[in-house]
């Protein structure tokens, strides 16, 4: 919403009332306040109350009378707002790349590293594969949070080439190699028994997990635009993750942290980042090398919790998994959350997802808030971020 000078009749520097509802701290979603701004300062309000789920009721010169309930509800005559059609608004993301490469026309990587995630004592196999870009015509670009898709070798049992399957991407735009033609990704082999007793092995990911470097792979993408991040260095960002849903963790924490990659940017992160990790024993904490060393090196910034379902105890005595963590700090969560600029991003399994729903609504409730209110707020805010598969 904008309100025009020349409708106002006013100076840049003219008062206005503006009455909104939505998420205010410590109170239910409903409650309505009025702000009184500066014309000046109109803009980065409604961005902000935009940001936290508000909805701005009306906006009056100051000094007329606006109603403090929803105009919908108020039996009076609503004051005029001063106001002008709102001006279109260019989508979010709109310069991110989508889809470069597509199924019928993929690009052919190639292989320059594949290695083991899982530390000793882990279970499961997980490997890190980087893949070379250079010569794609046109390049095949991504920014964090975007997925490629793999076209695995071979054919189906009906004799059909392979379908594409996707993954997150786990290197930031410019590469591990910061040369800006490469990306990697975060695998791990999927295994199960199937109703005979049978061991089976996951077609692309058992491909993706043996492949040798110098092979050439089929990619297509990037797609996905749900889990990027705002270009706001001032943002909080909140990571829940479990097994490789740690990739697009990775990237954003990679983009905040790592010196080169702060250099490349010209993006400095001010805000607080905590990572929720999940993981069965300590040997499946990926990358968490990186992440305690990026918890040394910037401890007013970064904040790493792990969740160890082997090996830790919750309060009753049961495993601990990640959502027992966000229930052990939900009034520090609920704190950020409060905050307009927070984010919170999920990515993992999506047996995870009622775990975390449940865990959020009981800390929504110990505030008095009901979280099947507030998190499609969120979601409608773009401030509450899923990817689970």
């Amino acid at each position: 919403m904008r309100v025009s000078v020349a409708t106002a009749g006013g100076t840049f520097s003219s008062l206005f009332t503006v009455v909104a509802s939505g998420i205010q701290a410590g109170s239910g979603p409903s409650v309505v306040q009025t702000y009184q701004v500066a014309m000046s300062g109109l803009n980065n309000l409604y961005k902000r109350l935009s940001a936290s789920g508000a909805r701005i009721i009306s906006v009056s010169p100051a000094g007329e009378e606006s109603p403090a309930v929803p105009v919908a509800a108020s039996s009076a005559p609503a004051p005029q707002a001063v106001t002008s059609s709102p001006a279109p608004k260019k989508k979010p993301h709109a310069n991110v790349p989508v889809n470069t490469y597509k199924p019928k026309t993929p690009f052919l990587g190639t292989v320059t590293e594949n290695y083991s995630l899982v530390e000793e004592g882990g279970i499961g196999r997980v490997q890190h594969i980087t893949f070379d870009l250079s010569g794609g015509d046109p390049q095949l670009q991504y920014v964090e949070g975007q997925s490629i898709g793999i076209i695995p070798e071979g054919e189906d049992a009906n004799g059909k080439p392979h379908k594409l399957r996707l993954y997150s991407i786990a290197s930031t735009r410019h590469g591990d190699n910061y040369q800006d033609n490469t990306v990697s990704l975060c695998v791990r082999q999927l295994e199960y028994k199937n109703e005979a007793g049978e061991q089976i092995y996951g077609v692309c990911s058992t491909y993706l997990c043996d492949i040798e470097p110098g092979s050439k792979v089929k990619i297509t993408g990037p797609v996905g635009k749900e889990m990027l991040l705002p270009n706001d260095e001032d943002a909080n960002i909140i990571m829940l993750a479990t097994g490789t849903g740690i990739a697009p963790m990775r990237t954003y924490i990679r983009r905040m942290f790592e010196p080169r990659e702060r250099d490349a940017n010209g993006w400095t992160f001010r805000g607080k980042a905590w990572l929720f990790m999940g993981a069965p024993k300590t040997g499946n904490l990926l990358y968490d090398a990186d992440f305690l060393h990026y918890e040394k090196e910037f401890p007013d910034n970064f904040r790493y919790t792990k969740a160890i379902s082997r090996e830790q105890q919750n309060a009753k005595g049961g495993r601990m998994y990640i959502q027992d963590r966000v229930l052990e700090h939900a009034d520090e969560i609920f704190a950020m959350i409060e905050n307009p600029k927070t984010h919170v991003y999920m990515c993992g399994l999506r047996g995870m997802e009622p775990g975390i729903d449940e865990a959020m609504t009981a800390a929504a409730a110990a505030k008095g808030l009901d979280w099947s209110e507030l998190r499609p707020q969120l979601k409608k805010a773009d401030r509450w971020h899923v990817e689970t598969y």
